[in-house]
C-alpha cells in the first residue's frame, strides 16, 4: 500500500493548478462551472465505501480532474484496493482537457505502483448531448456503459424551456430547469444497481416547485445515505466568488430506503464537524407529495420541526393569499417619481421597513418612492388596506431570513399603493387584511421559530410566495388574539419570541430537552458578546459561541447574571454543547475547537489556562480553561443598561497564554 502522504501529492498538484486558473481569471462561470478545492474533493471522496474488485468511476464535468484525483488518492489508501479501475471523465471545455489528461496520467502511474490495472477515457463533449442519445439507444441495446461509482461537481446554470438541452432531456422523460439537476438525473440512469453517487450541488433542489418533478424522479430510485451542509457556498468555494448555499450528499441507487440518514455540517473544511443520525422519514416525509428534503442538523432543529407540527392551518384555510409585488421598477420606470406629488401614490420597497411597520416616505433617499396613478399603471397597484409584506431577499449578514412588516393605511393616507417586486404581500382576495389578523401574522412570521424552520428546507436567501404558501400557520383565532396585543410597533428580538410562546404556541416544553428557541437566543447573544468584546471574525461563529457558553456555564434557561467560571477542558466543552444545545460534535474535531477557538480566546486574554496548576504541561489531558474575572463580570451585565455603558471603548485585555 502506498504511503498516504505520497498519494495526496496528486490532489495537491491539481489544486495548485486549480488555484492558478481561478486567480488568473480563467474560471468558467459562463459555463456554470466552479473548480473543486482540494479539501472539498478529499472530503467527498472519503464518503464512498469501496468494496468491489472492479471500480468504474464517472466524473461528469471533470474540469482539471480534482475529484478524480481525490477519488484515486482515497482508493489507493484502502487496505484492499480494487484490482481494476477505470475513469470516464467528461469535460466540455477543450482548453481544460490537456490538464485533465495530465491529472489522469498521474493517477494511472500511482495505481500501477499498487498493481491496479488502470485505464481512463477523456470525452471532450457536452455531457447531456453525449449521454441522452446513448441512453435512448439503451432502449434497444444493452451496450450503454454503466458505472458503479460517480463523483460530481456539476455546472450550475438555468436551462431555458426552449433550449436544446431541455428538448434532449424531455426525450428521457427528465423535466428540470437547471444543469446541475439534469446531470444528477442522467447519472442516476447510468449507475448500476447499488451504484454510489457523491455530489456537491446547490441546496435549492431540496425544496420548491421548480424541482418537484426532479425530486420525485430522483428519490424514487436513489436512497440518500448522508447529507453534509455548509453554511454558505462562499465558504466552500472561498476563492471562486460563489454565494449559493450548497450541500454534499451520498446516495445509492436503490428503491429500498435506509432507516436513517447521517447529516453533518460545518462552515468549511477544517471547522468542527457536527454529526447526527436522523430518521429517514424525518428528512423526507412519506406523505409529502412535494418530497421536500428537510435537513435537520441538530437536536434544536429537530425540536423546532416537532413544535411546528402543531400548526395545521394553510393560508387557503385562513382565507389569506400571498402574491409577489407587481411593480418591477426598471419596467415601470416611466411611472416612477422620486418625490411624491398629487398625481402619485406610494411605492413601497423593503427599505421602508421600520420596527415591523412600513414608514413612508423615507428621508434622504435617492430611489423613487412614488408611482404615477393612471389608466396605464393602475394594474400595478392594489387598493389601500392593511397588508403584511415580506422581503423576498435578505443579505447574509441579517439574523432573519424571513422579515415581515405591516402596511398600515392609517399611517400612509392613499387610496391605492404599489408594492415593488422585491416584496411579497399577504392579502384577502386582492384587498387588505383585518388589522388584528395582519399584526398577528406579522409577529408570527418574524419569530425565530418560523425563521429557523424555514431554513430547514430553504437553502438560499430568497423567500418566494410559494415558500410562504408551503408553511403551516396557527388558527385565525390565535393570530387575531396575538395581533390584539400589538400597538404601534412590533416587539424586539426575544420579547417577540416570548410573546409567540405565550400567545400562540401555548404549550409547555414537556420533552425534557432544551427549549430550541431559548437555545438559539442564547447562541445569538453569545455571538453578539464575542463581537462586542472585539473577537476577530473567524471566532464570531457558532463554534466559538458554544465554547463561550460552556466556559461560563450558561444553559438555555440560565440568566446572564448567573454566569459562572468553572474549570473546563476541551472534551467537556464539546459535551456541554451536545447536552445543553443539541450540537453533537464529531469526536475527531477536538483539536479544531482547541486551535481555532480556545487558542484565540487565550490570545485575547478572555480566558486563562490551568489556573489551578499553573505549571501543568499544555499538552496534558488534564488541561483546563477558565473565563477571566473581568470578562465574566462584563458578561454578567449582558442585556442591562450597565452592559451598554461598559461596552463602548472597552479594550479587550491581551493575554500571553498559548496552547
Amino acid at each position: 500500500m502506498i504511503d498516504i502522504n505520497e498519494q495526496r501529492n496528486i490532489l495537491d498538484q491539481v489544486d495548485l493548478l486549480r488555484y492558478n486558473l481561478v486567480v488568473n481569471g480563467k474560471k468558467k462561470n459562463h459555463l456554470g462551472q466552479f473548480f473543486t478545492p482540494a479539501p472539498i474533493a478529499e472530503f467527498m471522496a472519503q464518503m464512498f465505501r469501496i468494496s468491489e474488485a472492479s471500480v468504474h468511476l464517472l466524473d461528469a464535468g471533470a474540469g482539471i480532474g480534482s475529484l478524480s484525483a481525490a477519488f484515486v488518492d482515497y482508493v489507493c489508501t484502502q487496505k484492499h484496493p480494487p484490482k481494476e479501475f477505470t475513469i470516464t471523465a467528461y469535460e466540455i471545455d477543450a482548453s481544460l482537457t490537456p490538464l485533465l489528461e495530465n491529472t489522469l496520467k498521474t493517477c494511472r502511474s500511482k495505481c500501477e505502483q499498487l498493481g491496479i490495472h488502470f485505464s481512463y477515457k477523456v470525452i471532450n463533449e457536452d455531457f447531456i448531448k453525449a449521454a441522452v442519445p446513448a441512453l435512448r439507444r439503451d432502449l434497444f441495446s444493452p451496450h450503454v456503459k454503466k458505472f458503479n461509482y460517480a463523483i460530481l461537481n456539476p455546472p450550475y446554470k438555468k436551462i431555458q424551456s426552449s433550449s436544446e438541452h431541455r428538448k434532449l432531456l424531455r426525450r428521457l422523460g427528465i423535466e428540470t430547469s437547471n444543469l446541475y439537476t439534469a446531470f444528477l438525473a442522467i447519472i442516476k440512469k447510468l449507475l448500476t444497481d447499488k451504484g454510489q453517487l457523491v455530489a456537491i450541488t446547490p441546496r435549492s433542489f431540496c425544496n420548491g416547485p421548480y424541482f418537484k418533478a426532479f425530486r420525485n424522479d430522483f428519490l424514487e430510485e436513489m436512497a440518500l445515505k448522508r447529507i453534509h451542509i455548509f453554511e454558505s457556498r462562499k465558504r466552500a468555494f472561498s476563492d471562486d466568488g460563489v454565494l449559493q448555499e450548497n450541500i454534499i450528499f451520498q446516495a445509492i441507487k436503490s428503491k429500498a430506503k435506509p432507516s436513517k440518514i447521517a447529516i453533518s455540517s460545518h462552515s468549511s473544511p477544517g471547522d468542527p464537524l457536527f454529526w447526527r443520525d436522523v430518521e429517514y422519514d424525518q428528512v423526507i416525509h412519506p406523505e409529502d407529495p412535494d418530497k421536500f428534503i428537510h435537513i435537520i442538523t441538530d437536536e434544536m432543529d429537530h425540536q423546532i420541526a416537532e413544535k411546528m407540527k402543531h400548526f395545521q392551518s394553510t393560508l387557503e384555510e385562513l382565507g389569506i393569499s400571498v402574491s409577489t409585488g407587481r411593480v418591477v421598477d426598471f419596467r415601470a420606470n416611466k411611472f416612477l417619481k422620486q418625490i411624491p406629488n398629487k398625481k402619485t401614490v406610494p411605492l413601497i420597497y423593503p427599505m421602508h421597513f421600520q420596527q415591523g411597520f412600513v414608514e413612508w416616505p423615507p428621508k434622504n433617499s435617492k430611489k423613487p418612492h412614488a408611482i404615477i396613478f393612471s389608466e396605464e399603471s393602475k394594474n400595478l397597484l392594489v387598493p389601500s388596506g392593511t397588508y403584511v409584506l415580506v422581503r423576498r431577499f435578505s443579505t447574509k449578514e441579517e439574523k432573519r431570513r424571513i422579515v415581515a412588516a405591516i402596511y398600515d393605511p392609517e399611517r400612509i393616507k392613499s387610496e391605492t399603493v404599489g408594492f415593488e417586486n422585491h416584496l411579497n404581500y399577504f392579502h384577502c382576495n386582492g384587498k387588505g387584511l383585518p388589522a388584528h389578523l395582519a399584526k398577528g401574522l406579522a409577529v408570527f412570521l418574524n419569530s425565530m421559530m418560523v425563521d429557523a424552520y424555514f431554513r430547514l428546507f430553504n437553502g438560499h436567501t430568497q423567500v418566494n410566495a410559494t415558500d410562504l404558501r408551503s408553511l403551516k400557520y396557527p388558527s385565525r383565532a390565535k393570530l387575531e388574539s396575538l395581533g390584539a396585543k400589538i400597538k404601534d410597533r412590533l416587539p424586539d428580538g426575544d420579547a417577540l419570541d416570548d410573546l409567540i410562546e405565550q400567545e400562540v404556541f401555548d404549550m409547555a416544553n414537556g420533552s425534557g430537552k432544551p427549549d430550541p428557541i431559548k437555545s438559539k437566543q442564547k447562541i445569538e447573544a453569545a455571538l453578539a458578546i464575542l463581537k462586542s468584546i472585539g473577537m476577530p471574525g473567524a471566532q464570531q461563529n457558532e463554534r466559538s459561541a458554544l465554547t463561550l457558553l460552556a466556559l461560563i456555564d450558561v444553559k438555555s434557561e440560565t440568566q446572564w447574571e448567573d454566569a459562572n467560571n468553572p474549570l473546563i477542558g476541551i472534551t467537556p466543552i464539546m459535551n456541554f454543547a451536545a447536552d445543553h444545545y443539541g450540537k453533537q460534535y464529531a469526536p475527531n474535531t477536538r483539536e479544531t475547537v482547541r486551535r481555532q477557538t480556545v487558542h484565540q480566546f487565550l490570545d485575547a486574554g478572555i480566558i486563562r489556562i490551568n489556573p489551578d496548576v499553573p505549571n501543568r504541561p499544555t499538552n496534558s489531558p488534564h488541561t483546563v480553561y477558565q473565563i477571566e474575572d473581568s470578562t465574566l463580570d462584563l458578561i454578567r451585565s449582558y442585556g442591562s443598561a450597565n452592559w451598554l455603558r461598559l461596552i463602548p471603548g472597552r479594550g479587550v485585555p491581551r493575554g500571553t497564554g498559548a496552547t
